[in-house]
């Protein structure tokens, strides 16, 4: 299809390449009466035949413009006798390249119905989808020759067929907005008779121009911030800085030469005061930014006591549960209030709540049942000892990771827990 293209495209331009007058014009109404070739692409088997069409147009600007249309399509299958006609009625949006001239190539795109009234097939009206390449060649102000190719797309059941369509016809442009009115020239002044011409004086000398002066250069800026202003020794800070109508800056101590602005990550080993020099021909200028570094907080023996108080405890919380409950017994409160004061003594510890069922059952409802124990232990941590519930995740794993085996009463027993 590419290749049949680009040979109807050719053949338009040989056509229109001539000398004319005439152009596009904006607010013009137009009608164009078309004829030309259709070709049904891929398995349709229906033969390529004329078609017939007129087009109506208004151009909003030079450029764009919009065309309603209809074609008419008499052809038949190339395996059958009956005869198929073809229907489209839409429109289109034109846009024109070089509106001003003679020769005023354009591209379009547009949408239509289309129906094909044959014998066992339906009258539907599709949507078919249209685009492509035409070209107007005006031999006056009110008339013009055109040439035209679309591809067409639409949809037949579950398949896409794709047509072609080239045509030729008149381009007839009535109405438009007025040209502006030339300006009347006013008549020549009448010619009176010279006066004799004044007898010539010395202009006396005008006064030198005083020399031009130079603009006095801007002096420039500079602007010196550290942040955070305040870290621990071995953490990281950052120096921004900033300035106007400078060449260079530089930084002290240890940095040097930088550009006018900037940014440079830092680690000082004691606390230290920043100073930036900036230079530009209007001067110089400073500016200056103080960090202080301070050594970590000493172990305290009232920290080494919690961190023993807990971490000499198991690390593991288990609980069980009796057969198809969620509920928790009054005789695990103790071990939950353990780790209720646990994450209160170290705020930026979390933990996840793990719920397991035995076999019991489904799977669906045991990976349901394993969830609701993990968030029913969740629910007690955060509701009555008072953690955030944002450091606690609660996921059951159903049977899936049983702690003993299910084949025992006590084995199932076991299994029915949350860690």
């Amino acid at each position: 299809m590419k290749n049949r293209f680009s040979s109807i495209l050719a053949a338009c331009l040989i056509i229109t390449a001539t000398t004319a007058f005439g152009a596009n014009k904006a607010e013009q109404f137009s009608i164009s009466p078309v004829i030309g070739g259709y070709t049904f692409e891929g398995k349709q088997h229906l033969d390529t035949n004329l078609i017939y069409g007129a087009r109506a147009g208004y151009n909003f600007t030079d450029n764009f413009g919009v065309e309603a249309l209809f074609d008419y399509v008499n052809t038949q299958p190339t395996k059958a006798t009956n005869k198929v006609e073809l229907y489209r009625y839409g429109g289109e949006l034109l846009y024109h390249f070089i509106p001003e001239n003679t020769f005023v190539p354009y591209l379009a795109v547009g949408l239509a119905g289309l129906n094909l009234d044959a014998p066992g097939v339906d009258k539907k009206t599709r949507a078919a989808f249209d685009y492509g390449l035409g070209a107007k060649f005006f031999v006056s102000d009110n008339f013009a020759l055109r040439c035209d190719v679309r591809h067409l797309i639409y949809s037949y059941g579950a398949q896409t067929k794709n047509n072609l369509e080239y045509t030729l016809g008149a381009y007839i442009p009535f109405g438009g907005a007025k040209p502006a009115a030339k300006p009347v020239e006013p008549p020549p002044a009448p010619v009176s008779a010279p006066a004799p011409a004044p007898k010539a004086v010395e202009p006396a000398p005008a006064p030198a121009a005083p020399a031009p002066q130079a603009a006095p250069a801007t002096a420039p800026t500079a602007a010196l911030m550290v942040s955070p202003d305040k870290i621990n020794k071995g953490q990281i800070s950052t120096l921004n800085w900033k300035s106007q109508n400078a060449s260079g800056c530089d930084i002290q101590p240890g940095i040097g030469p930088v550009p006018p602005q900037g940014a440079r990550i830092i680690t000082p080993t004691a606390s230290t005061s920043y100073s930036i020099t900036c230079s530009g021909s209007g001067g110089t200028a400073g500016s200056a930014a103080g960090i202080t570094v301070v050594a970590p907080a000493p172990v305290t023996p009232e920290a080494i006591a919690a961190a023993e108080r807990f971490c000499n405890k198991p690390a593991l919380l288990n609980i069980q549960f009796d057969t198809n409950k969620s509920d928790i017994k009054p005789q695990y409160g103790a071990e939950l209030k353990t780790v209720g004061e646990f994450l209160k003594e170290f705020p930026k510890a979390k933990g996840e709540i793990s719920g397991h069922t035995d076999n019991v059952a489904s799977k669906a409802h045991n990976d349901k049942l394993s969830q609701s124990r993990a968030d029913s232990v969740k629910k007690y941590i955060v509701e009555k000892l008072g953690v955030s519930a944002d450091r606690i995740s609660a996921k059951g794993y159903g049977f899936s990771k049983p702690a003993a085996s299910n084949k025992t009463r006590a084995g199932k027993a076991k299994n029915r827990r949350i860690e």
